[in-house]
């Protein structure tokens, strides 16, 4: 007959103590409660990131919620064509209008200028060309520093510069102009403004390259740089190739050279200033997008992929090839490797010229 299990006797008379099983080796360990509960470093520090996070997050994914402007120099300058021209697309593609905002004055300072200075939340583009890196080396105050004040996004479009003479100038080619100035006659040349692109591309091919004097002619803008040629108030203009291509078109001006390496396709019939013989000489003018430092990484790569799908379309190739531009093909970083390459030879030219503004 089996005995009963002895029960362990309390020496108090108390009663017996219940004895308590072993847990299995494989249960959880019991959930942390109150001041257990507190985050390792690596969780704080994962809370932490995500909670910086956030905003910048949401900032992204509600961008833009309202119209976004593109800051641009004066009105038909290289920038404010390509400028609209992508304004117009991505603001349908958004869904959201893209306001192109002129700020003439002063070459392209005072649109850099305000673009600088503005927040830093993706609603304020600026739309530039060569001129970003021509400007610092003209201006003792700028205002902004070129380097840490805005953040390059994107390379949009490239177009030379080009020499034109009126037909009735007598002049045919980019060798004789030279002559003319060789045999001491008053060679005169109209610009876009004085430490314009155009200008200092000009300035250097005839006092640095072809060592002739020259009387330079400033204007205000490429409008009025072309009616003086076609005026015959100059004997030929430094300007932009987008605005003069219609007009050597049609037979009213003469190209004598485009600045680029290789003709356009705008113009194919249009020598190069290499062909002139002046081959150490390169000029191609481009027009690229910043914004201001300190903005949302998140807004960046936003803006940074509807101007690349923009690049893309069809319609727009087709705007930008109908007025001398080819689209930009350069990475992010290859386009900010482009702007302090750029820096450096316009602060050589600009030297060599002895070109500044007071």
């Amino acid at each position: 007959m089996p005995q009963a299990r002895a029960q362990p006797q309390s020496t108090n008379g108390a009663k017996p103590a219940k004895t308590r099983r072993a847990r299995p080796k494989e249960w959880p360990d019991p959930i942390p409660t109150g001041d257990t509960m507190k985050p390792t470093r690596p969780g704080r520090a994962l809370f932490l990131a995500m909670t910086l996070s956030a905003p910048l997050l949401a900032a992204a994914q509600a961008y833009p919620a309202k119209p976004v402007r593109f800051v641009t120099a004066s009105v038909g300058s290289p920038q404010d064509v390509v400028g609209r021209i992508f304004a117009q697309k991505i603001g349908e593609t958004w869904g959201q209008p893209i306001v192109v905002d002129n700020r003439a004055g002063a070459g392209s300072l005072l649109s850099i200028q305000h673009a600088a200075k503005a927040p830093a939340d993706g609603y304020t583009v600026l739309i530039s060309s060569t001129a970003y890196a021509v400007t610092p080396f003209l201006y003792k105050e700028l205002g902004y520093d070129a380097n840490k004040d805005l953040v390059p996004v994107a390379l949009l479009a490239t177009t030379p510069n080009i020499l034109v003479t009126s037909p009735n100038s007598g002049i045919r080619t980019l060798k004789e102009a030279v002559e003319r100035a060789r045999q001491g006659r008053d060679l005169r040349y109209g610009s876009p403004g004085f430490g314009t692109t155009p200008q200092l591309s000009a300035e250097y091919l005839f006092k640095v390259l072809a060592k002739v004097n020259t009387t330079h002619v400033p204007y205000k803008g490429i409008p009025g740089t072309l009616q003086a040629t076609l005026g015959n108030e100059v004997d030929l203009s430094s300007t932009a190739l987008p605005p003069a291509a219609p007009l050597v078109k049609s037979g009213r001006l003469v190209g004598l050279a485009v600045t680029s390496s290789k003709r356009s396709a705008a113009l194919p019939d249009v020598p190069t200033v290499g062909e002139a013989g002046f081959t150490d000489f390169e000029d191609d003018s481009w027009v690229g997008v910043w914004v201001p430092a300190g903005t949302p990484a998140p807004v960046i790569a936003q803006l940074r992929e509807a101007l690349g799908a923009a690049a893309k379309a069809e319609d727009v190739r087709g705007k930008l090839a109908n007025v001398g531009f080819e689209t930009g093909s350069l990475t992010p970083s290859g386009f900010e490797a482009l702007v302090q390459k750029e820096l450096r030879k316009w602060d050589k030219i600009v030297k060599e010229t002895g070109t500044k503004v007071e």
